[in-house]
């Protein structure tokens, strides 16, 4: 299978936690496939359509920091400012302490090799994240993904499903996807948060199962096993999907 391969570099990043408002800001560890989603449409210049669109992805940081930053609290107002007009929104400034990730690096495999010039010439900036976190692209190509029964994994997002195969991992819920011509309607899913290295070697079997995965020739190998690949989707079937209105 051929695969889009953009290799993305910054100097600041954070993904935040969706319910969380005041007082502290923390951040995921990993880019939620939302955020893949959003950064697609950036490059494109235009909403796609989400459907058959798939995504795997490796990401690392060099360290951690924190940010202070603030926040304007709005609310409708009443009563007339100075001079006789009438209020129309009136608030407070709330400072917070964000999580940040220093010097962030993505590289992102899309089943779209066709879009390879949108992303040597993107139509808005290249951030990942916040708006100010600007980022760059060092490598864009499409490669030829390979099937084996051994690779291995890590800084990545796998299912929620293998959660019970894998001895490491944190289970977490993230925004799949936001549908930005419905209200910004978001839809969350659980994911397998795997940063360790774990090799197929290490994980459970069932039924005598041998399973093949998708593997990149071109990333580094670990003792001869390739780096493996998993590819999610933002819409369509996904049991672990959650629809929030």
């Amino acid at each position: 299978m051929q695969a889009l391969k953009i290799v993305l570099e910054g100097v600041t990043t954070s993904f935040r936690y969706p319910h969380f408002m005041l007082g502290v800001q923390p951040s995921f560890p990993l880019p939620p496939p939302a955020t893949i989603y959003g950064h697609v449409c950036s490059a494109l210049g235009d909403w796609v359509e989400p459907e058959g669109l798939a995504f795997a992805y490796h990401f690392t940081a060099a360290g951690e920091g924190e940010d202070l930053e603030h926040i304007h609290v709005l609310s409708a107002a009443s009563g007339k400012l100075p001079g006789g007009e009438r209020k129309a929104l009136e608030g407070n400034i709330n400072p917070f302490r964000r999580r940040i990730l220093l010097f962030p690096q993505l590289t992102l495999y899309l089943n779209r090799p066709d879009w390879i010039d949108a992303f040597r010439a993107p139509r808005y900036p290249v951030i990942l994240g916040r708006s100010q976190d600007l980022a760059g692209y060092t490598r864009i190509e499409v490669v030829d993904l390979k099937q084996t029964e051994q690779v291995y994994f890590e800084h990545t997002l796998l299912p929620y499903t293998m959660a019970t195969q894998i001895p490491a991992g944190i289970v977490t819920l993230m925004p799949r996807w936001i549908d930005y011509r419905n209200r910004r309607r978001p839809v969350f899913a659980r994911y397998l948060i795997v940063q360790q290295r774990i090799t197929t070697a290490q994980m459970l079997r069932f039924d005598d199962q041998t399973p093949l995965y998708w593997s990149d020739p071109t990333a580094p190998s670990a003792g001869g096993v390739p780096l493996g690949l998993w590819f999610h989707t933002f819409v369509g079937a996904n049991d672990e999907a959650l629809a929030m209105a």
